[in-house]
Formats: C-alpha cells, structure tokens, sequence
C-alpha cells in the first residue's frame, strides 16, 4: 500500500489546469479515502471524455446528453470493452453529480444513461489439490520463511482478506489471544474475519520467528515494527508483489504449476467454500468486505459451475451409454 500523492500531482492532459476537478480528486481522497492508483485512474478517465468534449468545443460544465452518449459509442467503435466503458461512465456520472452538489452546473447530463452491461466472469482459483501440497510443503519447513509462508497462506486460504490487506495487518492484529483479526479495508472501513486454530497457531509461531525479518537499520527496523509481516521494502511490511513471488516459488518446489496460482486466487477459494457449504451471503460480504453484495453473489455462481463439473465427472449417467448391437429381425 503505497503513500497517497497529492492529487493535484496526478493532474495531465486536458485537465491539467482544471480547479474543478483538482477539487473532486481531492473530495474522493479526503472522504472516500480513495488511494493513488484510484485518483490516477479517475484522471485517465475523466481527462479522455474532457479529449472528446474539446472536439466538439464543449467542456463538463456545458456537456448535453447526448455528448455523453455519443462517447460511449466512440468507446464502442475503439473497441473498448464493456467494463472500461462502465468504469469510464461511473467517474463521469460521479464528477457531474460532483459539480451539481458545487453549483457548477445546473443538470446532470449523464443521470439518465445506463451503464455498459459487462460480463462478470467467474473468479480463477487454485485446485484444491494443489493448494494442500503447497500448505503441506509450507508447514513442514520449519525455517523462518517457511514459518512465515505457513501463516501467510493460512490467514488468506482460511479468512479471506485482500492481498493488500494481508500483507499491511500491523503487528496487533495478532497479538490478541481471539481467533479474530481486526482488518483495515477499503475506504478506510474496518471489519473483524474469524481465523482456524491452525491459522492461530501458525501466528503463535511466527511471532516467535518473526525478528529475523526485522531490517538492521535502526530507521527501518522502527518502521517495520509496527507490521505483522516486516520487511526492508519501502512500505515496512511484504509487498503483495513478493507474496506473489513466494507463492509461486512455493508451487514449483511443490510440484504445481505456478500459473494456477495468485495469491488473489487464494481469497476466491476462501469465499467458494464458504458459499458451496451454505454459508449466509450476507456473512461472506461482511468477511469479504465488500460494499455490494452483488460483488459476493459470484461466488454463487463459481459454486454452481463446480456442482455441474461435479455431476459431469462423478455421476453414472453422465457416460456415454455403450453401443447395444440390436438383433435384426426375423
């Protein structure tokens, strides 16, 4: 998790000398807690519809509706895909409601159009094969890496957070003797995942092993005190870059093709067994985190497909019925 940038660092393009939008970049980050990479993304987005608007010798503060739709068209002929395209018209609904709330403007030219329809395709997750050789391989090695690697895949494989959200937990968040583990999400939003006795003692272990990890340097070592999982990167803890890196390093010694595995994978299969055991969906949002629950109702359908691939394999009447030779008749 990086430090945020001023957001008026983030300002290119069209924009570039745009008080408004300076303005709504830095609303998103003061209010919503919106990270660098979410500011720069919503000054890509908005600097291309300013582009287009330019064009027509419009700005946001004069655009009809029809300028807006006729954008999404141009993004359809650019062969932009459904999900930019409804990502693209989020920021721009957003920015005028921006500038309506301000007084800027007296309409909202957008508040009308439908978002984009995108396909939601199904999560990737390891097979389960595969993960347990990689959890055997991890719990066996008894060296402070392995230690750490036991307990990385434990908390992701057994409470679901973001990769992000791993990697940053601060030291406290296991030092406390309940099988809970308080976690800082998006937004700033906190939320407490329960975690296994396996998990819990994969911690206890850690914790023990978990000053090798500490960087020499007195400047350093400070920083990364504060982190669960410390390093010499300059955040102070691993980086869901390395976690990756380890986690594919882990599979080839297993055994396991390294392709089939993300550390995000990890949180899918987390929610999939939750929801393919019964559990509540509205639980799994609270686990997951997630602030819509229609993100949660995929897994819904990642439980459904693996249902029907089971019925394929497994059942006696999904062979292919053998050849009965029919006897002519007389």
């Amino acid at each position: 998790m990086g430090r945020q940038r001023d957001p008026q660092s983030l300002l290119n393009g069209p924009f570039s000398a745009d008080a408004h939008l300076s303005a709504f970049l830095e609303a998103l980050s003061v209010e919503r807690g919106a990270s660098a990479n979410t500011l720069a993304a919503y000054t890509r987005d908005l600097a291309d519809f300013a582009g287009f608007l330019s064009s027509r010798k419009r700005t946001p503060l004069n655009a009809r509706e029809n300028d807006v739709s006729d954008y999404l068209v141009a993004l359809d002929k650019r062969a932009m895909s459904a999900a930019t395209a409804a990502r693209r018209l989020s920021a721009i609904k957003q920015f005028f409601r921006f500038l309506l709330d301000a007084g800027h403007i007296a309409d909202n030219p957008a508040i009308v159009l439908k978002t984009p329809r995108k396909a939601r395709p199904l999560p990737l997750m390891p097979d389960e094969g595969d993960l347990q050789r990689i959890m055997v391989l991890a719990a066996g090695d008894r060296t402070p890496e392995g230690v750490r690697m036991h307990t990385l895949l434990e908390l992701a494989r057994g409470s679901g957070p973001r990769v992000s959200e791993l990697v940053g937990l601060p030291v406290t968040a296991a030092r406390s003797r309940e099988r809970i583990l308080h976690i800082k999400g998006k937004g700033g939003r906190e939320r407490m995942v329960p975690i296994s006795l396996e998990a819990r003692a994969a911690l206890d272990r850690w914790l023990v092993a978990r000053d090798a990890f500490l960087p020499p340097e007195k400047s350093l070592a400070a920083k990364g005190e504060r982190f669960l999982f410390p390093s010499t990167s300059r955040e102070g803890h691993l980086t869901r870059q390395r976690f990756g890196q380890l986690l594919k390093e882990y599979a080839l010694r297993a055994g396991v093709d390294p392709a089939k595995l993300s550390p995000h994978g990890l949180r899918h299969a987390f929610a999939t067994a939750l929801v393919a055991g019964g559990a509540d969906l509205r639980a799994v949002q609270q686990m997951l985190g997630h602030a819509d629950i229609a993100t949660t109702e995929i897994y819904t359908h990642v439980a459904d497909a693996r249902l029907v691939q089971l019925v394929n394999e497994k059942h006696p009447l999904a062979a292919p019925l053998p050849k009965v030779k029919l006897a002519k008749e007389p």
